[in-house]
């Protein structure tokens, strides 16, 4: 599994490194989209999780939940559109799961449109350390620990 600075990755996940937000691929197009342990360290503990509601469109490169913490509300972004097909319902009541652990507390699962053009775009789990090492020099993280 790469560790970038404490950070964990793993590596059967693929990543949108700008957006700290890690997907595993379901099958059939299908994909469920999560935080990465940098974007749970660098929010501190969260204390609300709302995803867009099952049925509802995510447009590509726009959010897919409202995340927030008590330094931080922002978007969680997908790079895949598509419609969604459930909601991790843990995390709406009980937000700070994803602090304990990102990888086990999914936020979304998407039904991913053009899912085969679109997977180009995240990286994969073996070849994420290079990338988050440079977008954490750049944004001046020291680390998860």
């Amino acid at each position: 599994m790469p560790d970038v600075r404490g950070c964990h990755f793993p590596e059967d996940l693929l990543y949108d490194v700008d957006n700290h937000i890690w997907v595993q691929e379901q099958g059939d197009g299908k994909i469920r989209l999560g935080m990465t342990s940098v974007a749970t360290a660098m929010a501190g503990q969260l204390v609300a999780f709302t995803p867009k509601k099952t049925g509802r469109s995510v447009k590509a490169g726009r959010s897919c939940a409202t995340v927030e913490s008590g330094k931080w509300v922002g978007p969680a972004k997908s790079l895949a559109g598509g419609e969604v097909l459930a909601s991790n319902e843990a995390l709406i009541a009980k937000p700070d799961l994803a602090n304990d652990d990102p990888y086990a507390n999914w936020m979304v699962e998407i039904a991913a449109e053009d899912w085969d053009s679109v997977k180009g775009g995240y990286i994969v789990g073996t070849d994420v350390a290079g990338p988050y090492e440079t977008k954490m020099e750049a944004d001046g993280f020291a680390g998860c620990e």
